[in-house]
């Protein structure tokens, strides 16, 4: 147990924290990711290991003018972001895509999402903020009626925060026919059973709930309707479920598959490494006017190799491949070319080139000039060329009274709509990292790290000065800076950033007004069961 001091005289006062940067969270023993559940990341370090999320800090030197989410460490992982770093960098096409699902009021956990849009929107980014009024009704039961109140409250905070309405993109799943067509045409490659072992969904689960998740793997693609083009979504870690599940339905809708071959038959991705090395190998023993046959690659890899699945799985194709001149080629894999397409790509493929029943192998391109080939053909054969989309992901911001931030607790968070003097107040009674009097604060400095008002400073209260930042950092945990006069000047920032914002917001009701948006809903019906 830590506890609190009290602002004016410094004695402590009782409080608990289970909170702070590295979200050790009391009672989360294993990484759980439930889009829809209430559960916590009790490591984040887990996340890298167990589904593929890479490190932000190893790609940080090649964003351009990172935001201080990034240099600080808030924004902590990404999957495949690279292609959209590399567009800002050099002024290609990119998208930023975001949506907010209106349950409640939005709050200062809300407004990290609010600010990486508007960051992507001002690098150059097209730029959609979404409101998943669908997931909204389907899977939290909410009416319409409450939902239209609560997207009223999210638009306007996003456009007060920065959201450049004119140059961007915002729209209500339910309104928005395209994602709906969209979404059909994607459900048309996903499976229950994919929706059992991502989701947990059984028996009970509503047919609703189902329909809304494959809406919103339309809204993760539909910045790349009109252009396929590299996209980001910021989200929660919670949410990267729906992210892989995305990726995977923007390969399956692809035309073609591009891949390394070396003969007839195809190589899975294990395979296809080992009788690489058993081509180089070979062919660096032999004239020019010699050839590799498969069948000798099958003897390298039996001579040299230990025996394991991929390893005997090879040598069979190769066996069963005899003679057959073993030779690098770029394949084109037919996934779901209409017939006009796949003869279109026969013609368009040139020098050398090989055509079987459901794939074509050239000889003279790169992989990479066959991946842009096979997405132009795509395209003009009325296909979409998806390419799949990359995500960031940031830490779950710690409750004002420690542990996880929830709207369903409202001391732990603080509304954008709250009152200053309410926010004021709310800060001043958070939790902190202090110890448990102020001499042995003095003497072994506070925990920022496990800090929920610290928190405030680093995700918010700072804004992009990492100078302050890191002030407030050295003296909390230096000693110097005591709970009493932290929590004091950072309810005053609050109070102050909540004045402004709703000033904002007061200016954005125009601006709102003026939108080619609907706030009403005219939909009808009762929220579905409950699950």
């Amino acid at each position: 147990m830590t506890r609190d001091t009290d602002p004016e005289t410094e004695e402590p006062t009782q409080a608990t924290t289970d909170g702070g940067t590295d979200a050790d969270t009391a009672g989360a023993d294993e990484v759980q990711l439930d889009p829809w559940g209430s559960s916590t990341v009790s490591d984040y370090r887990k996340l890298f290991d167990e589904f593929g999320i890479e490190e932000f800090d190893e790609l940080l030197d090649e964003v351009p003018r990172p935001h201080y989410l990034m240099r600080r460490g808030v924004i902590f992982g990404h999957r495949d972001y690279r292609p959209v770093a590399r567009a800002m960098r050099e002024g290609d096409d990119f998208a930023v895509l975001s949506g907010f699902m209106p349950t409640g009021d939005p709050h200062i956990g809300h407004k990290l999402v609010f600010d990486e849009i508007i960051w992507h929107q001002q690098q150059g980014g097209d730029a959609y903020g979404l409101i998943a009024d669908l997931e909204a009704h389907s899977a939290r039961g909410l009416t319409w009626d409450e939902i239209d109140e609560h997207a009223r409250d999210y638009l306007l905070s996003l456009i007060a925060l920065g959201f450049d309405a004119d140059d961007g993109t915002l729209y209500r799943q339910s309104q928005n026919r395209e994602l709906q067509d969209l979404a059909f045409e994607l459900g048309g490659k996903a499976n229950f059973s994919e929706f059992q072992a991502i989701y947990g969904f059984d028996g009970e689960t509503t047919v609703s709930h189902m329909q809304s998740v494959v809406t919103q793997m339309a809204d993760i693609l539909y910045p790349q309707t009109e252009k396929p083009k590299p996209t980001v979504i910021p989200v929660g870690p919670d949410q990267d479920p729906h992210v892989r599940f995305a990726r995977d339905l923007a390969t399956r809708m692809r035309f073609f598959k591009v891949t390394e071959a070396y003969l007839s038959q195809e190589l899975d991705d294990e395979e296809r490494p080992l009788v690489a090395g058993a081509y180089s190998a070979l062919a660096d023993e032999l004239d020019e006017d010699e050839t590799v046959r498969c069948e000798d690659a099958a003897d390298w890899l039996e001579a040299e190799l230990t025996p394991d699945s991929a390893r005997d799985g090879a040598i069979a194709k190769l066996r069963s491949a005899g003679k057959e001149p073993l030779r690098p080629r770029t394949r084109f894999l037919d996934r779901n070319a209409t017939e006009g397409a796949f003869e279109a790509l026969i013609e368009a493929v040139s020098g050398e080139k090989r055509v079987f029943e459901e794939h074509v192998d050239a000889f003279d391109l790169s992989r990479t000039e066959a991946e842009d080939l096979a997405r132009e053909i795509e395209l003009d054969n009325g296909g979409y060329g998806f390419v799949p989309p990359s995500s960031i992901y940031h830490r779950f911001m710690t409750g004002l009274t420690g542990g996880k931030m929830s709207s369903s607790i409202p001391a732990s968070h603080i509304s954008l709509l709250d009152d200053p003097e309410d926010g004021y107040d709310k800060v001043k009674a958070a939790t902190t990292g202090g110890r448990s009097t102020a001499e042995e604060q003095r003497e072994l400095g506070g925990e920022a790290d496990k800090c929920p008002v610290y928190e405030l400073y680093a995700y918010l209260l700072s804004g992009d000065d990492d100078e302050f930042a890191k002030k407030v950092y050295d003296e909390c945990v230096g000693g110097e800076r005591l709970c009493g006069g932290c929590k004091e000047q950072a309810a005053e920032l609050m109070r102050e950033f909540l004045e402004d914002h709703q000033e904002k917001r007061e200016e954005a009701e125009e601006l709102l007004e003026e939108l080619d948006f609907s706030l009403e809903s005219e939909r009808r019906g009762v929220a579905p069961d409950g699950e």
